[in-house]
């Protein structure tokens, strides 16, 4: 067959032509301007939402459970469209705690990862892929908050149930639609736990200049996302999710909601992950992830890693190839992040 009628040859240039341009971009500016025109071209390619201008967090429910407080509110990001949240309280809990954004991935939502079921009861069996990770981090002694991503569990579309009653998610009709309004699913999402962390951070209970996020797989789109637009997160964690564009999105099927139209114009993954530095991070990812390959989480972690060390901060970065699959394993990730936190590295400023 002849190559030239197919395209790999072509889509390979054009990726290459892409990562030439931004080293080619990247030499002639400082580190801070390219910083920068890289926030801004990320920020125009998710698109922008409208702000409700005033919405009063709703209590929704108040549970005593064993070591902690569980609470559920309904927030609002945007005019016409509310969301719930789980906050998470150690219980005796004396001066401010460091807060952390708790963010679930593909699976049935925010329940998933506070140690319920779908309908809200009590998940009493062993946790799945996101191993009740909300749970590890309130027993650590933090401050957590766990938005309902819009697209799954109680947030999937009317029109996707009455299809299908167990549709998985509602990322494709939520994504293309808006595509097509200019915008994209990761700016709504971003949009809105941007209102969650503004509430996390508004409680008592919580020391606003401490704050760390958490996100696995899709929810650590979001986190690394949301880090890029906020300097209010000080410390941050993404598992499932480290890797090269190249080697995940553009090698192995992926739901809609990973791609961003025009965004590998501007820079390949690892160059958005490393837009954090010289603030802690850590990356995790199970050794055979079949979705995101170690591979490609090898080769993002080097490069993140130079980037940390052009800004002499190679100490604040740390990863764990643990052996797993597409899943949280927290065996590091979860103390290092309440270490960070507690000991005020993990500080917006």
């Amino acid at each position: 067959m002849n190559g030239r009628w197919q395209g790999d040859a072509f889509l390979e240039r054009c990726y290459e032509e892409a990562i030439r341009m931004h080293g080619l971009s990247a030499s002639k500016q400082s580190r801070q301007e390219s910083k920068e025109k890289l926030r801004r071209a990320f920020r125009d390619a998710i698109g922008e939402f409208e702000s409700t201008p005033a919405h009063e967090p709703v209590l929704l429910e108040r549970v005593e459970c064993d070591g902690y407080i569980r609470e559920r509110v309904e927030l609002s990001a945007t005019p016409g469209l509310s969301f719930a949240a789980y906050v998470l309280l150690p219980k005796g809990a004396g001066t401010p705690l460091p807060g952390v954004l708790a963010l679930h991935g593909h699976g049935y939502g925010s329940r998933e990862i506070v140690g319920l079921l779908p309908d809200g009861s009590p998940d009493e069996g062993k946790p799945g892929i996101h191993q009740h990770f909300a749970i590890q981090l309130v027993k650590r002694g933090l401050a957590v908050i766990a938005p309902d991503v819009i697209g799954f569990g109680e947030r999937r579309l009317a029109a996707d149930l009455k299809k299908k009653p167990d549709a998985p998610s509602s990322c494709e009709k939520l994504s293309t639609q808006l595509m097509m309004l200019g915008k994209t699913l990761t700016g709504l999402r971003v949009h809105e736990v941007r209102r969650a962390l503004d509430y996390l951070i508004s409680r008592p209970e919580v020391d606003g200049g401490r704050i760390g996020a958490m996100g696995f797989s899709g929810g650590a789109l979001i986190a690394n996302a949301l880090s890029v637009l906020d300097e209010r997160i000080g410390a941050m964690v993404l598992t499932g999710f480290p890797n090269t564009f190249k080697d995940s999105i553009f090698a192995v099927h992926h739901c809609i909601d990973n791609y961003t139209p025009g965004l590998l114009v501007h820079a390949e993954l690892p160059e958005l992950i490393g837009l954090f530095a010289p603030k802690p991070l850590f990356l995790e990812s199970g050794y055979d992830d079949p979705i995101f390959p170690r591979e490609g989480f090898l080769k993002a972690a080097e490069e993140v890693r130079a980037i940390y060390d052009r800004e002499e901060a190679g100490d604040q970065l740390q990863t764990d190839l643990f052996p797993g699959v597409h899943e949280i394993s927290g065996r590091h990730a979860y103390d290092w992040l309440k270490n960070v936190l507690f000991e005020g590295k993990g500080s917006a400023t």
